[in-house]
């Protein structure tokens, strides 16, 4: 072979190389990103060109699917009182993706995952069509109707969850959605989406799991926890220090009370009215660094709280001062919660004081309705001993039986709570939040339900007596609902 034709060949045969290395590195090292690119519509067609699994509440879907007219996506989401469940199911839309268990558990539904393999190469030999897995929650679908019902109008959400094992029984925001509206990618369901995103109301937000509120006097349980496990205090009914007026650390700023007898008030008779100096002074006795640490084992501080949805992290400051930390003791000044936090926090109170970590997601099944994958109740972590939680428990009952949460009561069940009203807006200008978390127990001494309730906006302009009015009967209704529909 002369020079000119070996040249030739070489480089013919380093373009033949370049072309094996370019095609190798397309499909072994981009392609998971050039499949997951928004650019690629054949990854979206194929989401959509079979049914989706279902969402399962309690055996029963509260999802389905639907032919799509005139569009090359066949199947379009379909959803069973969408505005119920959408701050369980989040939506999965043609036009504008997918969020919250619709996305997070995205190959199960859509049959994708590599754990229905299997299932998808039997189809393959007998010629059935290709099917998603389900998802099956622990939702109590009692407690869900009982929470949006009963929160109605308002603004607000609840988190209901099983103290013994974490499993997140109810899950409401308002005002809600129906992600049946824009499940397409017709005008329409644009029109609808462009409404919803826009809105003042932020519809689209989960409420329940991503939001914070200052806790208001809700709080003041784990400033008592503090104590108790500090040795600030070791009996509940025993006088305290307490001055009045108390005055804040450092400064000459006295703290409000809006009850009265709050002087030298036991811890039982300060929760049970709710004395915002009697809280204040703990708070400052046990010190920023142990209430930090207190407040971090219930769950404040930890941004990855996973049910599997991601909520938003709860905050307990950790480098304020003195006086901040008085009145972050009774969740002001920058103490923030989400519902789902204080309902963890009532569930480790009402569990003597074993906090489990919260869950929604029971098992994942395949088409044929096997077991993929199943959920095991999880130890969080120990908050406070079992004898301190019950000495919560009594004083929570006592605000139930005789205090500011007597609206929470049911008859022939022991219930436990805290009302709360927190303050917001620059000088508190704006109207409350009202608050309320509750546990019920049954005979046996366990609680089947732990409850937070915040409804923004209220009518509200003393403290904890809209927790009381307006939240208490909103957590009532849930604990009822629980207790008649266990399964």
């Amino acid at each position: 072979m002369n020079k000119p034709l070996r040249r030739i060949s070489l480089f013919c045969g380093l373009l033949v190389l370049a072309l094996l290395i370019r095609t190798n590195w397309l499909q072994y090292v981009q392609a998971e990103d050039l499949s997951t690119r928004k650019e690629n519509r054949r990854v979206q067609i194929a989401q959509y060109a079979t049914e989706r699994g279902n969402i399962i509440v309690q055996g029963q879907p509260i999802t389905g699917s639907a032919v799509t007219d005139g569009s090359d996506y066949k199947y379009k989401r379909t959803y069973l009182d969408g505005p119920l469940w959408a701050p369980v199911t989040g939506y999965a839309s043609q036009a504008f993706g997918s969020t919250q268990l619709e996305s997070l558990d995205d190959g199960i539904l859509t049959g994708n995952d590599d754990r229905l393999f299997f299932d998808r190469t039997i189809g393959m030999f007998t010629g059935e069509k290709k099917q998603g897995g389900n998802v099956v929650t622990t939702l109590n679908a009692a407690a869900q109707k009982a929470a949006y019902d009963k929160l109605g109008s308002k603004k607000g959400a609840v988190a209901a969850i099983d103290p013994s094992t974490g499993a997140i029984l109810a899950l409401v925001s308002t005002p809600s959605y129906d992600p049946s509206t824009f499940a397409g990618n017709s005008k329409a369901d644009e029109k609808a989406w462009v409404s919803l995103k826009d809105s003042e109301d932020k519809n689209l937000v989960n409420r329940a799991l991503r939001e914070t509120y200052p806790p208001g006097s809700t709080f003041k349980v784990v400033t008592a926890a503090a104590a108790l496990e500090n040795g600030v205090v070791s009996d509940i009914n025993a006088p305290t220090d307490t001055p009045e007026p108390y005055i804040l650390p450092g400064t000459k700023t006295p703290m409000v009370n809006h009850a009265s007898g709050c002087e030298k008030a036991t811890l039982n008779f300060a929760l049970q009215v709710s004395c915002n100096s009697v809280f204040a002074n703990m708070g400052d006795k046990v010190g920023r660094d142990k209430m930090v640490e207190t407040a971090q084992k219930f769950g404040f501080n930890n941004d990855k709280i996973d049910v599997p949805v991601r909520a938003f992290a709860s905050v307990y400051d950790k480098t304020m001062g003195k006086d901040g930390n008085a009145q972050s003791a009774i969740g002001q000044f920058n103490t923030a919660a989400t519902p789902l936090q204080m309902a963890m926090v009532t569930a480790a109170i009402a569990n003597d004081g074993k906090l489990m970590k919260p869950y929604m997601v029971d098992q994942l099944t395949a088409p044929n309705l096997d077991m993929i994958e199943k959920h095991e109740p999880q130890e969080m972590s120990r908050p406070l001993s079992p004898a301190n939680a019950q000495k919560i428990q009594q004083m929570m009952v006592n605000v139930v039986e005789n205090g500011t949460g007597t609206t929470a009561k049911i008859k022939g069940v022991t219930v436990g709570g805290k009302t709360g009203t927190a303050q917001h807006g620059e000088k508190n200008a704006k109207r409350p939040y009202a608050w309320f978390i509750s546990y019920a127990e049954n005979p046996d001494g366990t609680s089947p339900v732990a409850v937070a309730v915040v409804i923004e906006d209220s009518a509200a302009d003393r403290e904890d007596i809209s927790g009381g009015g307006l939240a208490a009967p909103v957590a009532k209704a849930v604990m009822e609902a629980v207790l008649k529909n266990k399964g």
